[in-house]
C-alpha cells in the first residue's frame, strides 16, 4: 500500500477536508466552499474514453496522453474518467496494448497521481468501469449473462460472484461499477434482452438485491461508512423501463403509462435502492414523452423525494445531449438535465457548459452544489483522499469456477424423450453445429478479448470428460448466420454413423474490428455473426436459415437428436428433437456446464427467465400479462412455446398442498426419483378484488431445494408485501400454476415490499 497521494501545489493541507477522522458531511462542506464554479462543473463531467488516456510505451509501461492532460486542463481536475481498463472491439484495446491483472492498478494510480497533481485542491477521480457480465478488462473474470442469472433463480449463487467481480475491479485500482439490473425483457427481439434478468419484476428485484449486497456488502447510500477495499459502489442500469421499447428496437420510444411502469419496470430498481444501491444510471427511453434523463418527476419526484435515494444519477451515454431536441441547444440540455437530477454525465458536451450556464441562470448554483456534492461524498467514502493502492493487488482466486457455477445453475432442460443423460447405451455420439466447436460465441455482449487456453467449448468439454470408449464425432454443418450448406453432407454422415447427435446451434453477440460502432459504443451494423447485443435488435426470432436447414437434415436420419441452444435471448427452434437445452451465453466455460448436464454429470436446474415465443407473430407472450379475454389466433396459439418458470429434471419431484401461517406459506417437497436433483418452489398470487384490472399471475416468492433420492424438506416461504384479496398457487412454473388450485384470503394492507 502505497502513502497517500500528494496534494496539488498549494493545497490545504491542514482543511477539513483532508482529514480522514471528520464526518463525511463535513468534508464535503468544507471541500465545496473551496471550489470555484469551473472545478465544481468539473467534477459532474466524464468526457473522456478512458483508453485515449494512456498508450503502451517501449518498454511495456504506460505513459499518459496529450488527451489526459488536455481534458485535466479543462476543470483543472477531473470528475471521472470512464473505461480505463476497457478492452474490446469498440476501444481497439488488446492484449499487449491494455493493462491487464498484472499492471491494471499501477495504470490506476499513474492516472490518478495526475488528476490529483493538477487538482488545485487535490481531488482524486472516480475511475468508471463497465461490469456486465464480470469485469470487462483483460483478464477479468467473464460470468454468464444476466439471462443465465435469471435461469439459474439463485440470488445467493449469484450475490457471490457479484462480489468476486467488485474485488477484481477493486483489485485493478477501479472504484465504480457499471452492472445493468433493471432491464425487463418484455420484448425479446430487443438485442440487449441478454442483459435483463428476465421477464419478472420480482425475480429481478431479488437478484438486483443480491447484486448490490455482493459488490457493495453492507453500505447505506445514506450513512457515513465507507467501502470496503475490496468493495465497489454499484450504478444499477437503467433507469426506467428501457426494456420496453417499441418494437424491440434499442433506444426507440416506450409506451409505458404510470401503472405499468411501476408493477413491471420499477421493483428492481427499488429494491436495489433499499439495498443500498450508490448509484443508478438514467436510461436511454423516454417516459410520456420525456426521455429519462430529463425526467424530473422519475429522478428527483420518484427517485430522490418519493424514495429517498441519497445516491448518484449517472446519465447513459450521450444522453444529455440528446435533450438539446427538446431544448434546442447542448447549453440548455445540460441544465435540463442537471435540473432533472443528472449528477454525472458521460461523453456529454452539456455538462462542459455547466459554468455558463450557472452565470446565465439557466441552472441555479445550489443544484449544481447538491450535485457536486454527491460526487464528492462518494469519492471520501471511497476512501480516495487518504490512501492509494499502487502495488498491483492480487485478484481474488477462484473466478472461473464461479463462472462456471452460474453457467450450470442456468443449463435448462426443456424438452426430454429419454435420450439424455447420455448413458452407457450410446457408444458414439456426433457433435455438430456452428456453436460445437466455438468459445467465441458463448460470451455476451462487451466481453474483453481472451487469452488462449482460458475457454472450454462444448466439443472440448465432451471429449474431455466422456466416459472411455465413448467413440465422439465432430461436423460444424454450417456458420451461424448466412445460407451455406456445403457443411451439411459431412454432418450428416456423422450423425447418421451415431447413437445420438448433439447439434449445438444459437446465436452470438460477438464483435469484431469490423463492426460499425455508434458514438456510445452501440453496434450500428452488425457484421460477421453478431445477432445479439447491444445495437443487434432482430425482427425475427429465428436463427440463421442454415442452422434450420442443418437442424431438418440431422433430424432426418432418424438418429436421436438432442439440440443445445447457446442464446442472449428465446429464438424460435420447432419442437421435433428428442430433447432441447438452453444455455443462455454461458461464457467462457460454459462448454463445460453443458457437458457436464448432458453427460448426467451434473443436474439441469435451470428455469426459464422468459417465455419462449412460439414466433415473433404471436408476441408479447410474458406471462404477466393483464387477466382478460387472452383469445388465441386463428392461424396459431397464442400461448408460449415454453412458460416462464419451466424446467426439467433429471429426477422427479412430489410436493404436499401448502399450508399457510400467517403471512407465510410452508410445503414438503420429496426427490422420488434415483438422482440428485435441485427443484424450484415457485408461488405466484392472483388477484381477485383489485382497484385496477389485474394480471393473469405474479410472481411473489420462490425457493430452490437440492435434495438426494427420497430426501424430504420443508421449504417455508415468506409472503411479504402481498397485500388485498389474493389467490396464492405453488407450482414448478407459471404454465403450471394456471392450472393447479390455489389458496384464497385476505392479507392486510401494507406497503408492498
Amino acid at each position: 500500500m502505497s502513502d497517500a497521494l500528494p496534494p496539488a501545489p498549494g493545497a490545504p493541507t491542514e482543511a477539513v477536508y483532508r482529514d480522514p477522522t471528520a464526518p463525511v458531511d463535513a468534508r464535503v462542506r468544507d471541500l465545496l466552499g473551496r471550489m470555484t464554479l469551473r472545478e465544481k462543473a468539473g467534477q459532474l463531467n466524464q468526457r473522456m474514453y478512458g483508453w485515449d488516456a494512456y498508450r503502451r510505451t517501449p518498454d511495456g509501461g504506460f505513459e499518459l496522453t496529450d488527451a489526459l492532460y488536455a481534458e485535466t486542463d479543462r476543470f483543472e481536475g477531473l470528475g471521472a474518467l470512464y473505461g480505463l481498463q476497457r478492452a474490446d472491439a469498440w476501444s481497439g484495446v488488446e492484449h499487449g496494448s491494455g493493462p491487464g491483472a498484472e499492471d491494471g492498478a499501477a495504470l490506476a494510480e499513474l492516472v490518478q497521481r495526475h488528476v490529483v497533481r493538477r487538482s488545485r485542491l487535490g481531488i482524486p477521480a472516480l475511475l468508471v468501469e463497465e461490469v456486465p457480465h464480470g469485469l470487462m478488462a483483460l483478464d477479468g473474470t467473464v460470468l454468464p449473462v444476466n439471462l443465465a442469472v435469471g435461469a439459474g433463480w439463485d440470488p445467493d449463487l449469484y450475490q457471490r460472484a457479484a462480489a468476486h467481480a467488485a474485488a477484481e475491479l477493486r483489485a485493478r485500482g477501479g472504484h465504480v461499477a457499471l452492472v445493468s439490473a433493471l432491464d425487463i425483457a418484455r420484448d425479446p427481439r430487443w438485442g440487449r434482452t441478454e442483459e435483463c434478468f428476465g421477464e419478472d419484476p420480482y425475480l429481478a428485484a431479488r437478484l438486483t438485491e443480491a447484486l448490490v449486497r455482493g459488490m457493495q456488502g453492507s453500505w447505506d447510500a445514506l450513512g457515513d461508512d465507507v467501502f470496503a477495499a475490496d468493495k465497489a459502489p454499484v450504478v444499477l442500469k437503467h433507469f426506467a423501463g428501457q426494456g420496453a421499447t417499441v418494437g424491440g428496437r434499442n433506444s426507440a420510444e416506450s409506451e409505458l403509462g404510470w401503472r405499468e411502469l411501476h408493477e413491471i419496470h420499477l421493483p428492481a430498481a427499488r429494491a436495489g435502492v433499499r439495498a443500498g444501491a450508490a448509484a443508478v444510471m438514467a436510461a436511454y427511453n423516454e417516459v410520456d414523452g420525456m426521455p429519462c434523463s430529463g425526467n424530473r418527476a422519475l429522478l428527483t419526484g420518484l427517485l430522490r423525494e418519493e424514495w429517498g435515494f441519497g445516491g448518484l444519477v449517472m446519465a447513459d451515454g450521450l444522453a444529455v445531449d440528446r435533450l438539446a431536441r427538446i431544448t434546442g441547444d447542448k447549453v440548455s440540455a445540460g441544465a435540463l438535465a442537471l435540473n432533472s437530477g443528472v449528477d454525472l454525465s458521460l461523453w456529454d458536451e452539456g455538462f462542459t457548459h455547466l459554468e455558463g450556464a450557472v452565470e446565465r441562470g439557466l441552472v441555479s448554483e445550489a443544484v449544481l452544489d447538491a450535485a457536486v456534492a454527491r460526487v464528492l461524498r462518494l469519492k471520501f467514502r471511497l476512501g480516495l483522499f487518504e490512501r492509494q493502492d499502487g502495488t498491483a493487488a492480487r485478484p481474488p482466486a477462484g473466478g472461473a469456477e464461479l463462472s462456471r457455477d452460474v453457467a450450470r445453475a442456468a443449463v435448462t432442460l426443456l424438452r426430454n424423450d429419454g435420450v439424455l443423460p447420455i448413458g452407457g447405451h450410446v457408444s458414439r455420439i456426433a457433435v455438430l453445429g456452428p456453436q460445437a466447436a466455438t468459445t467465441a460465441h458463448q460470451s455476451g455482449d462487451y466481453t474483453a478479448p481472451q487469452r488462449p487456453g482460458t475457454s472450454s467449448s462444448v466439443l472440448d468439454a465432451l471429449r474431455r470428460l466422456a466416459p472411455p470408449g465413448l467413440d465422439i464425432r465432430h461436423a460444424p454443418g454450417c456458420t451461424l448466420t448466412g445460407t451455406d450448406l456445403s457443411g451439411i453432407p459431412a454432418a450428416i454422415a456423422a450423425a447418421a454413423a451415431s447413437d445420438l447427435a448433439v447439434l449445438v446451434l444459437g446465436g452470438s453477440s460477438a464483435r469484431t474490428p469490423d463492426t460499425e460502432f455508434d458514438a456510445n459504443g452501440a453496434a450500428l451494423k452488425a457484421v460477421s455473426e453478431m445477432t445479439c447485443g447491444e445495437g443487434a435488435d432482430l425482427a425475427e426470432l429465428r436463427l440463421g436459415a442454415a442452422q434450420y436447414a442443418l437442424l431438418d437434415a440431422v433430424l432426418a436420419t432418424g438418429t436421436p437428436t438432442a439440440v443445445v441452444l447457446v442464446q442472449g435471448r428465446p429464438h424460435v427452434v420447432p419442437d421435433t428433437a428428442s430433447a432441447l437445452l438452453t444455455a443462455w451465453y454461458p461464457g467462457p466455460w460454459g462448454g463445460d456446464a453443458i457437458a457436464e448436464v448432458l453427460l448426467g454429470l451434473a443436474e439441469p436446474t435451470g428455469r426459464l427467465p422468459v417465455s419462449v415465443p412460439r414466433s415473433a407473430a404471436q408476441l408479447p407472450v410474458y406471462y404477466n400479462h393483464k387477466d382478460t379475454e387472452y383469445g388465441g389466433y386463428t392461424d396459431q396459439s397464442a400461448e408460449p412455446a415454453y412458460s416462464f418458470g419451466h424446467g426439467l429434471s433429471y429426477t422427479d419431484f412430489h410436493w404436499t398442498e401448502p399450508a399457510f401461517a400467517g403471512r407465510s406459506l410452508s410445503v414438503d417437497v420429496t426427490n422420488t426419483g434415483q438422482r440428485f436433483g435441485r427443484c424450484v418452489v415457485q408461488v405466484y398470487l392472483r388477484r381477485l378484488i383489485t382497484p385496477t384490472w389485474p394480471r393473469t399471475l405474479e410472481l411473489c416468492a420462490f425457493e430452490g431445494v437440492g435434495l438426494a433420492p427420497g430426501e424430504r424438506r420443508t421449504v417455508t416461504l415468506p409472503l411479504e408485501g402481498v397485500t388485498g384479496t389474493v389467490e396464492i398457487r405453488v407450482a414448478a412454473s407459471a404454465a403450471q400454476a394456471l392450472a393447479v388450485k390455489g389458496h384464497s384470503f385476505t392479507a392486510p394492507d401494507e406497503t408492498p415490499l
